[in-house]
């Protein structure tokens, strides 16, 4: 496991990554993981694939082997880290391909990649369900007269943040509900965007909605769920190529 100390905003930052494939003059592919996910993840996915590409794997804060960020982030914060990160690693995101999924996909579009592959990114606003919005309300109303109840803290956070630590849970709530309408619509390399038709988590009309924005994009869904890619690498990988 290789690991990075890098400087953002006066704070420290140790990143994990992995460098697979490594060849002289291959060209660079960086990998980025969705909320919660980790590079592992990413390279279950697609180490046997893009073989003529070095793979860049990275552990954004907070997630897999990158410890912790020493302050709660927003969306712009993980951008600088990975570009302070790419850098390091003597890569210009200009000149590179990046992979994202989910969360990722935001983080990548930001850097302005050569070329973009978006895997059902997070960054399209959909309507809340009634559920969803009524919890809101409530935590909002209880945290006003109980604002130190730990407890209750834990009990209204959803699944996917309960255990998390507090920067952790304060940089969930500063990315969760971003639109990235405009930045999409601002990003004018070659996008190449694969979604799950299945999706829950960002639905297959967030997907339609991107290809829209980005005029440079093509749009392929496919069968699965947020994590489709798991099993439909090749596939991506196929029809990367064919409209290269």
């Amino acid at each position: 496991m290789a690991q990075k100390i890098l400087t953002h905003k006066g704070g420290e930052f140790s990143i994990s990554y992995a460098i697979q494939n490594a060849q002289n003059g291959a060209k660079p592919l960086v990998i980025l993981h969705g909320w919660g996910a980790n590079k592992n993840l990413m390279q279950q996915a697609f180490n046997a694939l893009f073989r003529d590409f070095t793979h860049y794997y990275i552990d954004m804060p907070g997630f897999g082997n990158s410890k912790t960020p020493p302050f709660a982030l927003n969306t712009q914060d993980y951008a600088e880290v990975m570009r302070l990160m790419l850098e390091s690693l003597q890569l210009e995101p200009a000149k590179v391909t990046i992979i994202g999924h989910s969360f990722g996909g935001k983080v990548a579009t930001l850097l302005n990649p050569k070329i973009l592959i978006l895997l059902s990114s997070a960054g399209i606003l959909t309507q809340k369900s009634l559920k969803v919005r009524a919890k809101i309300v409530t935590t909002k109303l209880l945290n006003k007269v109980l604002p130190k109840n730990q407890l209750l803290r834990n009990l209204l956070r959803s699944k996917d943040v309960q255990n998390m630590d507090e920067v952790m849970y304060q940089t969930f709530k500063n990315v969760v509900d971003e639109d990235f309408s405009s930045i999409f619509k601002n990003f004018k390399n070659p996008c190449y965007i694969f979604w799950g038709k299945e999706d829950l988590a960002t639905p297959l009309s967030s997907g339609e909605r991107i290809h829209t924005l980005i005029y440079d994009s093509k749009f392929f869904p496919l069968e699965g769920d947020h994590f489709f890619f798991l099993k439909q690498a090749k596939e991506i990988e196929r029809q990367f190529y064919i409209n290269l």
